[in-house]
């Protein structure tokens, strides 16, 4: 487990294409955490691939959040977020470096995309969440409504959670 140093400083930026192999091998990375065999993992790959085209998608939101420590840059997570109608959006992907899972960079990381999804304009959040990460979108305040086929795993349904967005947020936190 990294721990960050008082005088770092997390940031949080729009990332350019010249990190979209970067966001890939963090999600694999991410991905890889749950114990998940390598067979398991190549066939989520095509999904978890990050291309310059999606990083220009204009209905999506890519964020990425970075550690400085004295001059060096440290990618420890990011999240896309989907337009789906003007007052829809999903969560589609947030990936933390294994490396700072249990720091609390998955919670800073869903509370930044909550509120840019609120500032969008957004009144609903969707997630369809990894099994395993189930708890924590609860603990952030989804509520499980239904499954979906996963888009890698022939037979594997996947649990999509919901959050109530507004100017509060779907929790006081």
């Amino acid at each position: 487990m990294a721990k960050h140093s008082s005088n770092s400083k997390l940031t949080f930026s729009v990332p350019t294409p010249a990190v979209a192999a970067e966001l890939t091998d963090l999600a694999m990375r991410s991905k890889a955490h749950w114990g998940y065999d390598e067979a398991f993992m190549q066939a989520c790959r095509p999904e978890l691939t990050v291309t310059d085209e999606d990083l220009a998608n204009a209905d999506s939101y890519y964020c990425i959040a970075q550690l400085y420590e004295s001059l060096e840059r440290k990618l420890i997570g990011f999240y896309k977020l989907q337009v789906q109608t003007q007052q829809r959006v999903e969560l589609d992907a947030l990936f933390v470096d294994p490396k700072y899972i249990g720091q609390g960079i998955g919670r800073v990381l869903f509370n930044h995309a909550e509120g840019f999804a609120t500032a969008l304009g957004a009144s609903e959040m969707l997630v369809q969440s990894d099994p395993n990460a189930v708890e924590f979108y609860q603990t952030m305040g989804g509520v499980v409504f239904g499954e979906t086929a996963s888009g890698s795993i022939s037979g594997r349904q996947l649990p999509v959670l919901k959050f109530a967005l507004g100017s509060e947020g779907t929790l006081n936190r």
